[in-house]
């Protein structure tokens, strides 16, 4: 038995539409990869740290702020949300060098010196 391979299947246009038909299909796939990759990535999210002053409350909320414990991030993040940001991202007690010297110097007074912690927001 002998099989005849058609002309149309052979050839320099068979190969060029093949190597078409493979090319579309591959650039297809990094459209789509991309995609993808591009919808996980954040939309250049904007952060702004706040800087609170720390009143122990009674409750121990303060406690929570400045060591970055897990009980203040309701905390945290309402203060966000009443800022009209997202949740927050991060807080801790703040370091005086992080804030200004007009703050800092307004935050010691004849009865001490007042703490204050940095709520990270991000809308």
């Amino acid at each position: 038995m002998r099989y005849v391979v058609s002309p149309r299947f052979v050839g320099p246009r068979f190969i060029a539409c093949r190597l078409a038909v493979a090319v579309s299909s591959l650039a297809t796939a990094g459209v789509v990869a991309a995609s993808l990759v591009a919808m996980s990535l954040p939309a250049g999210a904007e952060t702004k740290i706040f800087f609170v002053e720390n009143q122990p409350d009674g409750y121990g909320i303060d406690q929570c702020l400045a060591s970055g414990a897990k009980c203040g991030k309701p905390m945290a993040s309402a203060y966000c949300q009443s800022r009209q940001f997202g949740e927050a991202v991060s807080f801790r007690k703040a370091e005086p060098e992080e804030m200004s010297k007009a703050s800092s110097d307004a935050a010691c007074g004849a009865s001490g010196c007042i703490d204050f912690v940095a709520i990270e927001c991000q809308r």
